[in-house]
């Protein structure tokens, strides 16, 4: 592996950059803090003008870029917390349609996903269930060429902004629960759907949604009946290699910033001393570590080889370092970081205290630290059950 970008990758970055300078100014930023919901329809359509909705693609759709360069691209978009939520979970959910989908399905839907056109949130987790995503009771009950759908999905973040649901559904509730889900691409402009708002620590803004006597037909189905588990273990696939190292390349900018213009009590920067560049030096190795982890997941599949258990390994470190270093750098900072964006007088327009709530997400997003763990054990480590 070449750990160094290519002239092409350096090239996107600053195109990126940019491209966030003109799409992404401050009361849009503003407006995506306050609302907690992280899609806006304008800024859909400026990546969808530039290719960058689904770069990768060679059928006319994207700007046709290799693997390293949507990796470097995706970075800088990340880092900026544009609003692209909604876009990564239907990316994802094309490359299940994709893989398993019918025909007359894909011709329909992946198209219009991959220009941007359409969007898919994801309903899988429930109630009752946490990390055991098997266990879902949402039934879908067969009625000639329709299913009636009844149940209620938790996280099903923009499923009130969103034209579809990614819906795993029970289908067959006399066999073991792996066995008997099934996967369905519903529209959520229909009769017996109800979206309510929940809003976790960071302030995003994610949905409880209710399925009440919903009527589906089966030309919505995603691959084959009772074949679920396997379009899930798909778009978990693509959801584990998910990269979180930018948010925390975002915290480390912005507490070096902050040391760089302060000046304590004695007369000295915050950054001559030594503690400060240590802790900051220390957050730096987390970062390093994270993104050489995160590369190594792109340069596999850029090999043809599926990371299932680099994937993880990203997953799990990048997450886990950024929740200790927003810790770590809050402390370090001290009680000023705790001042939030809508305080006109918080530091670093509030940066550092929104990611002390946001890192403690992500361990949790994709699956836990736990079952990411537990994944490495059992397929990298060749460890029992």
């Amino acid at each position: 592996m070449d750990f160094a970008w290519s002239d092409a990758a350096r090239a996107i970055r600053s195109e990126a950059v940019t491209f966030l300078d003109e799409h992404l100014g401050d009361e849009l930023a503003d407006a995506i803090y306050r609302n907690g919901v992280s899609h806006d329809a304008g800024f859909v359509a400026a990546l969808a003008r530039k290719g960058w909705i689904a770069p990768e693609r060679e059928d006319g759709i994207g700007a046709t870029l290799d693997g390293e360069t949507v990796h470097a691209l995706t970075e800088e978009l990340t880092k900026a917390e544009s609003p692209t939520y909604a876009l990564d979970t239907t990316l994802m959910v094309a490359g299940v349609v994709q893989a398993v989908g019918s025909p007359d399905l894909i011709e329909t839907f992946v198209p219009a996903a991959l220009r941007g056109e359409i969007t898919v949130a994801l309903g899988m987790s429930e109630p009752e269930c946490g990390s055991d995503v098997a266990a879902v009771r949402t039934r879908a009950r067969r009625d000639g060429d329709e299913w009636i759908i009844d149940g209620q999905k938790m996280f099903t973040t923009n499923g009130h902004v969103t034209d579809f649901v990614f819906l795993l559904a029970r289908t067959n509730p006399d066999v073991p629960n792996h066995k008997g889900l099934t996967t369905f691409l519903v529209p959520l402009d229909q009769p017996g759907i109800e979206a309510q708002a929940v809003y976790t620590l960071s302030g995003e803004r994610t949905n409880i949604t209710y399925y009440n006597d919903v009527h589906l037909h089966d030309r919505w189905r995603i691959g084959e009946v009772d074949g679920g588990w396997d379009a899930l273990m798909l778009s978990l696939q693509v959801e584990h290699s998910y990269g979180f190292s930018p948010h925390l390349a975002r915290l480390l900018e912005e507490t070096e910033a902050w040391a760089m213009e302060s000046v304590p009590g004695g007369g000295r920067r915050a950054v001559d001393d030594v503690e400060v560049q240590e802790r900051l030096a220390r957050c730096a190795t987390d970062l390093e570590v994270a993104q050489l982890l995160e590369q190594r997941v792109t340069w596999l599949e850029g090999n043809g080889r599926v990371p299932v258990g680099e994937g993880p390994m990203a997953k799990l470190f990048g997450t886990e370092a950024l929740a200790r270093q927003a810790e770590h750098l809050t402390e370090l900072v001290g009680p000023d970081a705790l001042r939030s964006r809508l305080d006109p007088t918080a530091l670093r327009h509030g940066r550092i205290e929104h990611a002390l709530r946001f890192s403690l997400g992500p361990t949790i997003y994709a699956g836990t630290s736990e079952i990411q763990r537990n994944i490495i054990a059992q397929r990298v480590c060749g460890l029992p059950r």
